[in-house]
């Protein structure tokens, strides 16, 4: 039974409501950036042509780009300007094809620029200054600058020092350079330390935006409005009240012609150590004393800082690898037989974990977290279970209670869900649960901003509170380094799970041990 909490509004909000609310006083409001030009090494690949400039497409749309606003992409592929713009305009079609405007594209696409050059090649980098500054003159940018790389991480090192020996890393007064560094950051946690200690030879801290995509979606980001905004929630948030805590990330897709990159990878590196930990941060982190990015991160890295190290990695960690099943009805292959993967492959398409965070608000408290693909549903969730009552009086009509549950979906149909019982109609005490529902397609009649927007625009602003510290990325590969290295001396029983499975038979027996399951998605 579903009870919607947009049934409860006589309507759905207005977004422009919001403004006028006295309640949003002195909280950041939407405001627009400023000049700037965004130098996308990585132009001709995936990411730009999915994410950066559909994301881009967007901010302009709603007017939250500068007029005097520029892009520079720059990869191998020999291509002109208009070729690049024709290919990002046939991508933002692809991406908007229900709200593209053509007068706003033209309008977008006059501040698009292409350059092939090999990003290994000093060479490539004096010319490339001499098409910035070109551009920066043609579009008034004001001498702002954001690098953005979205190339393959083993180029990282190697453009980060180029733009230091050219002197493009430090801004002159009054204007700003930053840099946005995609995920994977570092393979483990000596390759992490090392790329954040070259960084920081040509970047100040300040200066860098370790992006992940996760922390731009409007539920993740809800969760402050959720636990800090709501005292009926964050009087329960701590040990005395809760029994455990779910993250699940799980995805039907298998590695979509990404072999190559997963198998240097894994559900333990490509997700949990990045996205999922960083969920957790979330969950478990104390109130901040303010928005702010360093009081935000502070707190998230005091909840890092806290998660109990790894020692029996038999009993807090399982992972798996899927063989041929059927996944949405339609039979697939096994992740051995995918291209690009070695046929003996020891990689794990999934990883789950028991961690325990050692403070006062979480002692006792269990962490589950699961990250597979090929499984039954693509769900991202967290779900928070409540003790049960401390005395049952409903156990004489032989039924047992359901427990309370909150749960945060991310990914899809994002929204909220309070889970309590209630009595049936009738003369006998029956009892069933019920679903208290927020959604916000329901509630705001909108569609929610994707991750990229959110995250581009508040690099331009200067905005860190969602981005990833140094700090914060070494923890998390300290956390996951024992599991890893435990791995990687024994040879697994692999495939252990059929595709369309919600993972290995071990993983269920991780969270059994304790007396618990996990939940039915």
């Amino acid at each position: 039974m579903t009870m919607s909490l947009g049934s409860l509004n006589e309507r759905p909000i207005a977004v422009d409501e919001l403004s006028d609310n006295p309640l949003r006083e002195g909280l950041k409001v939407e405001r627009a950036a400023g000049p700037c030009a965004i130098i996308i090494f990585g132009a001709s690949g995936d990411l730009t042509r999915r994410k950066l400039i559909p994301a881009l497409y967007r901010l302009a749309q709603r007017r939250l780009l500068s007029p005097n606003f520029a892009v520079l992409g720059i990869a191998r592929t020999e291509m002109s300007d208009e070729e690049f713009r024709q290919r990002m305009r046939d991508a933002v079609i692809e991406n908007e094809e229900q709200t593209f405007d053509e007068r706003t594209w033209q309008s977008f696409a006059s501040g698009l620029r292409y350059e092939a050059a090999d990003l290994s090649d000093a060479g490539a980098y004096t010319r490339m200054i001499a098409s910035l500054q070109r551009l920066e003159g043609e579009r008034q940018t004001e001498g702002n600058r954001l690098f953005y790389l979205a190339t393959a991480p083993e180029l990282f090192s190697t453009i980060i020092e180029r733009l230091g020996e050219c002197g493009l890393t430090r801004a002159e007064a009054g204007r700003w350079t930053r840099i946005i560094i995609e995920k994977p950051f570092g393979y483990d946690l000596a390759s992490a330390r090392e790329l954040n200690a070259r960084i920081a030879r040509f970047f100040g801290e300040d200066q860098i935006y370790r992006i992940d995509h996760y922390l731009g979606k409007e539920t993740v980001q809800n969760l402050f409005a959720l636990r800090f905004a709501n005292s009926i929630f964050e009087s329960v948030w701590n040990r005395n009240h809760i029994d455990h805590v779910q993250i699940t990330n799980a995805e039907t897709l298998g590695v979509e012609g990404r072999g190559g990159y997963y198998e240097r990878a894994g559900a333990l590196r490509d997700m949990i150590q990045s996205h999922v930990l960083q969920v957790v941060s979330l969950i478990a982190m104390e109130p901040p004393t303010s928005l702010s990015g360093d009081d935000v991160r502070d707190e998230k890295m005091k909840a890092l800082a806290a998660v109990r190290p790894i020692k029996d990695v038999k009993e807090s960690a399982v992972r798996g690898q899927y063989g041929p099943g059927f996944v949405l009805g339609e039979r697939v292959v096994g992740y051995r037989e995918e291209p690009g993967v070695d046929p003996q492959s020891t990689t794990e398409t999934f990883a789950a974990l028991k961690l325990q965070i050692d403070n006062w608000r979480w002692a006792g408290v269990p962490f589950y977290v699961r990250s597979g693909k090929r499984l039954p549903k693509r769900v991202t969730e967290v779900a928070i279970r409540f003790k049960d009552v401390p005395h049952n009086l409903f156990t004489a009509n032989g039924e047992s209670l359901s427990a309370n549950l909150l749960i945060i979906r991310i990914q899809p149909n994002e929204g909220i869900t309070l889970r309590f019982n209630v009595k049936l109609p009738g003369q006998a005490m029956r009892l069933r649960p019920v679903n208290m529902d927020f959604r916000y397609s329901a509630s705001f009649g909108i569609t929610l901003p994707e991750a990229y927007e959110r995250l581009l625009l508040d690099c331009m602003l200067g905005e860190a509170t969602l981005f990833a510290r140094r700090d914060m990325i070494e923890r998390s590969w300290e956390i996951v380094m024992p599991v890893l290295e435990a791995w990687a001396a024994e040879k697994p029983d692999f495939p252990n799970y059929a595709a369309g499975t919600w993972g290995p038979q071990a993983a269920d027996e991780l969270i059994e041990r304790d007396g618990r399951r996990w939940r039915r998605l």
